[in-house]
């Protein structure tokens, strides 16, 4: 009889959960445009949201704790003549965000402590340098005033924010539409997925290809690329018949991936979100009402399938909220901000406690004794029975 081994795993039993409808953000109209951005980016101290705006692009920034309705007349940041496509909090600075638009540029905002009381109109720096809108940002994680942006002229530009400049100009490696673009985590690569199905690994100081793996999901949808542990890269996209796929590959021999496991067929891109300290990686699939976590180990298959968090609204983008901004004496080792049509709502990703599991062997050990202890008095007893009885028959003889 063979018994099926469960891997062992300290993940294995994160779940996720919806807070209070009192700690969402409410009576927020989210921007109604069909880009496979985040759409929200979160620090510990604020929460951003690219909004609906008439006549340009916006995006609502919010004091954490400012929970509740959203009065109609909060101030936003409205200085983009076209949408807002994407959004990022700078990594060393809590009071620093970027954003790019449709009216092909990148602005730099400074939000005051405490939020904004007026409309914030006036960037810090405008950074003109692409030709068309600008879907992707994303700042160096190591180095201060460095900015990355992809624009839809299939072009990456690296900035330096301090005095306005492109410091790189990656313009003649991508053929066709950038579709995500980031750093690993000392910034000394970057990592970008195009239409023409390629995902390639760049060196940011040259500007020019270190390794890259063509067809790496068959579909024409777009393709997500992260690195994760390991210098390996985590891709998401689609097969020929658009089912959804998750696949892992290590740039050092680009041929066959670690990994590849279809999903479902849903039609979202799927966002992944990875995180270094447990190695768990978070699929968030845009307009899904579900949140898949899988672990990403040394061993085959290499991405072991953890649990799932479902709601019943459907995202339209998602934010999520680095270590630092984290509650880790509640055993929360992720929280992610889930934009629904109206609303915010934060979703807490936890690990059970050992010490749960303690206390409840301990209790039932205390348990276990009483009734050992109940037992060994009513055999006491018994016997004691036994013995009068057996005298007293004795005498009688």
């Amino acid at each position: 009889m063979s018994r099926k081994v469960v891997r062992a795993s300290k993940f294995r039993h994160v779940f996720g959960q919806g807070v209070k409808a009192d700690q969402c953000y409410d009576d927020i109209r989210i921007s109604q445009m069909t880009w496979d951005s985040n759409f929200c980016s979160v620090n510990p101290k604020f929460v951003a949201m690219i909004v609906d705006a008439s006549g340009g692009g916006a995006f609502l920034v919010l004091p954490l704790n400012k929970t509740g309705r959203i009065d109609m007349s909060q101030p936003t940041v409205c200085g983009h003549t076209g949408p807002v496509l994407d959004i990022e909090f700078c990594p060393h600075n809590d009071n620093i965000i970027a954003s790019g638009s449709e009216d092909c540029s990148v602005m730099i905002w400074e939000i005051p402590e405490g939020g904004l009381v007026t409309p914030l109109n006036d960037p810090v720096v405008k950074l003109e340098g692409h030709s068309k809108r600008v879907g992707i940002l994303s700042w160096h994680p190591t180095a201060h005033n460095v900015l990355m942006s992809a624009g839809c002229d299939n072009v990456v530009i690296l900035w330096n924010v301090a005095c306005g400049e492109a410091m790189v100009r990656i313009d003649s490696v991508h053929p066709d539409l950038i579709y995500s673009a980031c750093w690993n985590r000392d910034g000394s690569q970057i990592l970008t997925s195009c239409k023409d199905k390629t995902i390639r690994v760049l060196d940011p100081r040259k500007g020019t290809v270190i390794a890259e793996k063509e067809k790496t999901h068959e579909g024409s949808r777009p393709v997500k690329a992260v690195f994760v542990s390991d210098g390996k890269i985590l891709s998401t996209g689609f097969s020929r018949m658009s089912e959804r796929q998750v696949a892992l590959w290590d740039p050092k021999s680009f041929g066959e991936p670690l990994t590849l496991q279809e999903l479902d067929t849903s039609s979202g891109v799927l966002l992944p979100f990875f995180d270094p300290d447990t190695g768990i990686v978070y699929l968030c699939g845009k307009g899904d009402s579900s949140i898949r976590y899988f672990e990403v180990t040394d061993e085959a298959p290499y991405v072991h399938y953890l649990s799932m968090y479902s709601s019943k609204e459907s995202q339209k983008g998602m934010g999520y909220m680095p270590k630092r901004g984290l509650e880790v004496n509640k055993c929360e080792i992720a929280r992610f901000y889930k934009l629904h049509e109206r609303k915010c709502e934060p979703i807490v990703m936890t690990v059970p406690r050992k010490v749960n599991t303690l206390l409840k062997n301990d209790y039932n050990s205390k348990h276990e004794v009483h009734a050992l202890q109940k037992e060994v008095k009513t055999l006491k007893e018994t016997v004691e029975e036994l013995t009068k009885r057996v005298s007293e028959l004795e005498s009688k003889n």
